[in-house]
């Protein structure tokens, strides 16, 4: 079966810079859309960013265009979200995802699989 494993996650100051990391395992995922999303206390889960896996197209949440950068590595299954000039508000469990149904890569219902998650908090 599919897993999805982020790490990476960590304390950091406001301006800091942090990159996490999602291990996809179970199987080839070149047909699908691979996403991040976070959830803070009290918040919905919302869209950060996507990638689709083959073409390498990218889609950002206006919360992070300019700041966070998403990519892939397909030899290591592995996606990654680099993410630079944290703000406050960045504080979150930020969220891994997989999925073949192409409803739009910024709706969470386009993904099958999620990972467990990684805390990112930024501190002032």
């Amino acid at each position: 079966q599919v897993q999805l494993v982020e790490s990476g996650g960590g304390l950091v100051q406001a301006g800091g810079s942090l990159r996490l990391s999602c291990a996809a395992s179970g199987r080839t995922f070149d047909r699908y859309g691979m996403g991040w999303f976070r959830q803070a206390p009290g918040k919905e889960r919302e869209f950060v960013a996507a990638i689709r896996w083959s073409s390498g197209t990218t889609y950002y949440a206006d919360s992070v265009k300019g700041r966070f950068t998403i990519s892939r590595d397909n030899a290591k299954n592995m996606v990654y979200l680099q993410m630079n000039s944290l703000k406050l508000e960045d504080t979150a469990v930020y969220y891994c995802a997989a999925g073949l149904r192409d409803l739009g890569l910024r709706i969470s219902s386009s993904y099958d699989y999620w990972g467990q998650g990684t805390q990112v908090t930024v501190s002032s």
